[in-house]
């Protein structure tokens, strides 16, 4: 599996913690920052994480910001991301498993560190489910975008 990760200065504490836990797990991931606590603009990580994982270049992403809410509204407008903005396990086990989701967001200002532990380990390791009603699901998502990202 390989991860792809970012975040803003709101998310700069937590996202050496997930760093860490993807170090622990052998998982392959990159991180395409921001890399210092100064004011920056989580559109521009939003956008290069979504845009790899919409590629395939990685199987999935992770961004944190301050609540979750920025980066998964940019991410969500690239087509081919299904980005969860999750705050709790169950949460990111069911984006998983029902969507078939593959960005997560997370909030640093919303989760502490062992809680975002708990939510990105669910994440990962919940596979979609593969049921017909939930596949039927995700390709009216998939319809979507066709129209509407032209």
């Amino acid at each position: 599996m390989k991860i792809a990760i970012g975040c803003d200065h709101g998310g700069i504490k937590l996202k050496p913690v997930l760093i860490d836990y993807l170090k622990k797990n052998a998982i392959e991931y990159q991180d395409f920052g921001t890399y210092g606590e100064e004011s920056v603009d989580y559109n521009d990580f939003g956008l290069a994480v979504a845009n790899v994982v919409a590629k395939k270049e990685f199987d999935l992403g992770i961004l944190i910001c301050g609540t979750g809410i920025g980066m998964s509204i940019v991410a969500n407008k690239v087509k081919g991301v299904r980005c969860g903005h999750c705050h709790d396990v169950f949460s990111a086990k069911m984006t998983r498993l029902h969507n078939d989701a593959n960005v997560l967001a997370l909030g640093e200002r919303v989760v502490g560190p062992g809680l975002m532990i708990e939510i990105v380990d669910a994440f990962i390791n919940t596979p979609f489910s593969n049921e017909q009603r939930h596949q039927r699901r995700v390709d009216k998502i998939l319809e979507l975008e066709k129209e509407n990202f032209k």
